[in-house]
C-alpha cells in the first residue's frame, strides 16, 4: 500500500473517529493516530486530511449538500460522508493532489470501507463536486 493510500485511510478513521465523539483536538487525532501503524510520511499527510476536512468543513458539506439530490448528510452512511468531506477537502482544497487520484482513491476506500454500493454513490456526488467547483481531470 502506497503512503498516501494509508495516510487517506488513517484520516478516513481519524475523521470517523471524530465524527463519533466530537472531539476535533490535535491532542485526540494525534492519541489516535499513535494506536495505528504507518510512517511517518503516511501520518503526516493524514494529519493534514484531517486537519483540512476539520477547518473546511462546514463549506465542504455546503459543497456536497448542493451536489446530492434527495439526500441530507446526517442521513448518510457516516462512512460515506467521511470519505465524501475528505475526499472533497482534496478536490476543491489540494490543487497539488491531481483531481483523478483523489475520485479514485476515494472510490477504492469506499469499496474497502464502506457498503457494496458506497463507491457507486462516492462516485457519483465527487463527479458532480468535480464539476460544480470547475476542476478539470488531470494526470499526475
Amino acid at each position: 500500500m502506497g503512503t498516501r493510500r494509508k495516510g487517506r485511510e488513517l484520516a478516513l478513521q481519524a475523521l470517523y473517529q471524530i465524527e463519533i465523539t466530537g472531539d476535533s483536538s490535535g491532542a485526540a487525532v494525534d492519541l489516535f493516530l499513535g494506536h495505528f501503524e504507518g510512517n511517518a510520511e503516511a501520518k503526516e499527510f493524514a494529519r493534514r486530511l484531517v486537519s483540512g476536512v476539520v477547518s473546511q468543513c462546514g463549506e465542504i458539506d455546503r459543497i456536497i449538500q448542493q451536489c446530492t439530490d434527495h439526500w441530507k448528510l446526517m442521513r448518510m452512511a457516516k462512512v460515506d460522508l467521511v470519505i465524501l468531506r475528505m475526499a472533497a477537502y482534496e478536490l476543491v482544497f489540494c490543487p497539488d493532489i491531481p483531481l483523478n487520484v483523489s475520485l479514485d482513491e476515494a472510490i477504492e476506500i469506499g469499496k474497502r470501507f464502506g457498503t457494496d454500493d458506497s463507491a457507486t454513490f462516492i462516485n457519483g456526488v465527487l463527479d458532480q463536486v468535480a464539476h460544480s467547483s470547475g476542476a478539470k481531470l488531470h494526470s499526475p
